[in-house]
Parts: structure tokens; sequence; C-alpha cells
């Protein structure tokens, strides 16, 4: 997401902060390096411009000296970014929701709109959606596919092809949730047809949130389009997606922010658990380097149950940690995505993963895998108390030619978990059921050496 951005932003920051003095060349070099990277993600250039000025402005003020002129300089760009990327907005769900999303053909509004309905079904809402999509073939069917996926009831009638009264069909049953998920029809342009049948549908529905749903590839053209939809249908947010596959995404964040049209979602991947809310500030700061320990809570939230999540902390808190807890871990720890994703998300850990090649956290989400199949060939006696597999080695050697897992790995996990054991006894993290960052950043620097990929 947005990587060459990314890593000049940190590149910049790192110039500036180890600078003896901040000369004409320097400043000139660090300038038209975040030009050229503002300007290949999409920003639009009058934007890039003004920011750069800003910072040469600032560089070159006599007035500030010292450390002062370069931490002053680093703020500057921090708000600046902070300001093209737009204010930040949460939905607040009432007694009875209902989100409309509007967009053209082929932006992912299906898709974005079962992964919504997931979002907030995850945290304890009753949730469903409606398809009310006449024209596209088959539209109606991948909702429903998509939905029994996930265990979302989804309200479709394949055979109808007035959305209205598909709408008034399923009064009754809509009544049961108290979040309703709409996805409707796009068009290959914003046309007068496709404004009409969106605002019929908007005066019988109407829904607390219309959602526009844009992809991150389509860049300035994301002005126009949230201009268009806001002055026709007053979209309450944006839903950005393709995020993980576009270094053109800046275009879209900071067109939505210019027409004051707050970005609330963004798509990162194919699957439910790659929707995130827009942060600006968590958003610059994993842009950084610095993580996004919020975004991290987010997706742990999307694939683990709260009860589960409950029961393991209350364990953690009485010190309890086995390999069943360790495996539980580690099935989320799959879930969550692969493991650049997640170290960069880690505050700590980000500049970590830049040093580690692709194919080597290739091999330690596969090393994931054996522990899982080691754990499932073990004992419920060697599972509660591991320390017993150290002190009678035979154990070991049992294990491996059970679940076909050499036995140095089968070490490398006692080790992972005799590890972790001692970051629960040695740290008071858990707070109020969640890490804190300034707590989490304290155990990355102690135990991110220990960390063998």
């Amino acid at each position: 997401m947005l990587e060459k951005l990314s890593a000049v932003l940190k590149k910049t920051t790192d110039k500036i902060a180890n600078a003896i003095f901040l000369d004409k060349n320097l400043l000139d070099s660090i300038i038209k390096d975040l030009q050229r990277a503002l300007i290949e993600a999409d920003v639009n250039v009058p934007l890039v411009l003004e920011l750069t000025q800003k910072i040469k402005k600032a560089a070159l003020d006599e007035r500030i000296k010292g450390l002062e002129k370069k931490e002053h300089i680093i703020k500057l760009l921090h708000d600046e970014l902070i300001s093209i990327l737009g204010q930040k907005r949460e939905i607040k769900l009432e007694k009875k929701n209902i989100f409309m999303l509007v967009g053209l053909f082929g932006f992912g509004k299906t898709t974005s709109a079962i992964k919504i309905a997931s979002y907030y079904s995850k945290r304890g809402h009753k949730v469903c959606a409606v398809g009310l999509d006449v024209h596209r073939p088959a539209a109606a069917e991948q909702l429903k596919q998509l939905g029994d996926k996930l265990n979302i009831p989804v309200f479709i009638n394949s055979e109808e092809k007035n959305p209205k009264k598909i709408w008034k069909e399923f009064q009754p049953e809509l009544k049961e949730y108290d979040l309703i998920l709409v996805d409707t029809a796009g068009r290959d342009a914003l046309d007068d047809g496709l404004i009409k049948e969106i605002k019929d549908l908007n005066s019988l529905i109407k829904p607390n949130e219309i959602l526009l749903v844009m992809p991150a590839d389509i860049g300035q053209a994301a002005k126009t389009q949230a201009q268009k939809f806001k002055e026709a249908l007053n979209i309450t947010g944006v839903i950005i997606t393709r995020m993980d596959s576009t270094a053109k995404g800046g275009g879209a964040l900071t067109a939505c922010a210019e027409v004051k049209a707050p970005v609330i979602f963004i798509g990162t991947g194919e699957k439910s658990i790659d929707l995130e809310t827009f942060d600006p500030e968590s958003f610059l700061s994993r842009l950084l380097g610095m993580g996004d320990l919020k975004t991290l809570m987010e997706k742990i939230h999307s694939v683990v149950d709260e009860k589960q999540i409950e029961k393991t902390q209350k364990r953690l808190q009485e010190g309890k940690f086995t390999l069943h807890d360790l495996e539980t871990q580690l099935d989320s720890m799959e879930s969550l995505g692969s493991m650049d994703k997640i170290l960069s998300l880690i505050p700590g850990l980000g500049k970590v993963k830049e040093k580690i090649p692709e194919a080597q956290l290739e091999t330690q989400q596969e090393k994931i895998k054996h522990w899982k199949h080691a754990i499932k060939s073990m004992t419920e006696e060697e599972i509660e108390n591991p320390e017993i597999l150290e002190k009678q080695t035979s154990r070991i050697q049992r294990i491996s030619k059970g679940s076909g897992i050499p036995t140095s790995s089968i070490r490398a996990l006692l080790k992972q978990y005799k590890m972790l054991k001692e970051m629960i006894k040695s740290q008071s993290f858990l707070q109020e059921g969640s890490l804190g960052q300034k707590t989490m950043m304290k155990l990355a620097k102690k135990f991110g050496k220990k960390m063998k990929f």
C-alpha cells in the first residue's frame, strides 16, 4: 500500500533528523524526492507544490535554529500530510441503521457491502444485506454467496427488476436487524438514469449513511466523481477499494479530502477482514514506519470472537499460558493475513520488516504451519506442560515422527513459547483488555531482537 511513498517519507524524515546542517543541496534533494513520490502516488500537483514550498520556507527561515528547526520541519511535514489526507470521521451507530452503497460498475460495492456487514457483525451487531442491483447479471447471487460464506443474512429477489419493490417486499424481515447494508446498481458513468434511481431509493429507504465506493487506482478522477455524487446525493462518506494493489491511492485519498467527502473505510485485499476504518493519523503513522496499533487491534477483533478474546485475556491475567493458547494465537495470525502486513502494523517492527527478505517472511508463515502440525501430535499433558518436552527429549523425537516435522522446528516452537510466556510474566501489558501503544513499543524493543525469521 503506497510502498514507494512510504519509503521516501521514512527516508526524508531520517535525512532531516540526522542532518548536521540543513544546507541548500540537502534541502533540494529532499524536496525533489518528496515531490516525485507524492506525484507518483497521484497526489494533485498543486497540493504537492504547496506542501513542499511550505517545507522549503520553514527550512530557510533564519529565525529557527538547529535542533528546533529540524523538529519544526518534521512536524510541519507531518501536519501538512495529515491535512491533505482529510479529516477523520467515525460512524456512530444508532438504534436502527441503514447504509446505502453507491458507485459505478466494477468498483467493489457488493464485496464492500459484505465486508462492512462482517465488520459490524463481529462487533456484536445484528446485521444483514439487501441486494437492489437489478441491472448487473448475477449481482444478487454474488451478494448472497458472499453473505453465506460469512453467515451474513442476505435478502434478494433475482426475478424482480424493480429495486423499490424488492425493498418493500422484505420490510417485515428487515425490522429484526439493527444494521442493514443496501447494495445498489451501478453504471459505466454517472448518468441521469443512475442518479434518478438512487435518488428514488434514497427517498424510499431514508438511509443513515450514503457511502460512495471508489477504487484507489482511478487517481485524480476520484475528485470529479466524489464531487458529482456529493452534489447529486449528498454522500456522507467514501469507501476506497483496491488500496492493496496500487501505488496511486494517494490521489483518491487526497481528492476526497479536497471535496470534503470523508473517507470512512479502505479496502486492502479480497478477504472479509481486509477492510480498515480510515484514520489519517494512523495511516500516516504506518507510512512513516511507526506502526498502526489501532488497525492491528481492529483486525484481531475481526478474526477472533469477542468471547474468545475475553477468555484468552482472563487466562493471561491469571498467568496461564499453554500450547493450546499459542495454537489459538497462531490460528489468529494466519487469519490476519501475510506476515509483512502484520509487522507493518506493530510499533517498533516496521523497520525490522524492511530488513527481512520477502522469501524469509514466507518461510516464517510456513514455520507457523509446521508448529501447528507439531502441537496436534502432542499429548494433552505435553500441551498443558511443554516444559516436560525439554526434560524428556524422547518425546520430541516421537512428536517429530508423528507430525513429519523436524526436531529443530519443534525446538524452535518451544523457544517461541518460552519467550511469549516470559513476556506475559514480565510485562503488565493487559490494559483494560488491550495493548497500550507505549507498552507495545517497549515489548518490541525488548523482544524484537529475539524474534528469528
